[in-house]
């Protein structure tokens, strides 16, 4: 499997930032993330965003991050959680570069959303295990699956790594 571009889909706290960052070095690529873009675009975080102007809003700057990103080559991009639930998003990552399912099980998400507020979507842990069937249907659509729930993350590099040469 040939590409010069890695998106990382998954539900929050599957580990994709640090994978993109442990995948970039070891690939030799860029490490982008898209909510940590966001928030340098905006000028604050991803809960301030979503608290005073929405998640509508929200989703229409992550829209443009998405479409800013993809000129670029040689890059593994972490998403965020929402971000390939959108139609557009997922087709646009799915023709641009390799898209893959960091797949978690939600027990083992739990343990690591901390509960302090900066997850806007996980204040309501029952809304979040709705949140997160729903979304398994639109990552169920990434062209890779990635089964991270026990392995490390150079595991799950060098099994990325394995699957691309």
């Amino acid at each position: 499997m040939k590409t010069d571009k890695i998106y990382l889909v998954g539900f929050m706290a599957a580990g994709k930032t640090t994978l993109a960052q442990a995948l970039g070095r070891r690939l030799g690529w860029r490490a982008e993330d898209v909510d940590a873009l966001i928030e340098a675009r905006e000028r604050r975080t991803v809960a301030e965003i979503f608290a005073r102007d929405g998640e509508p809003y929200f989703r229409s700057v992550e829209r443009q991050v998405i479409w800013s990103l993809l000129p670029e080559r040689h890059a593994v991009i972490a998403t965020g959680g929402g971000t390939f639930i959108d139609p557009e998003n997922r087709a646009a990552i799915n023709a641009d570069g390799l898209s893959v399912w960091i797949d978690v099980p939600f027990e083992v998400l739990l343990n690591r959303i901390p509960a302090d507020g900066r997850r806007p979507m996980a204040n309501d842990r029952v809304q979040m295990a709705l949140l997160y069937e729903s979304r398994r249907l639109a990552y169920q659509q990434a062209q890779l699956r990635l089964d991270a729930s026990r392995a490390r993350a150079e595991d799950l590099v060098e099994q990325l790594v394995e699957q691309l040469e």
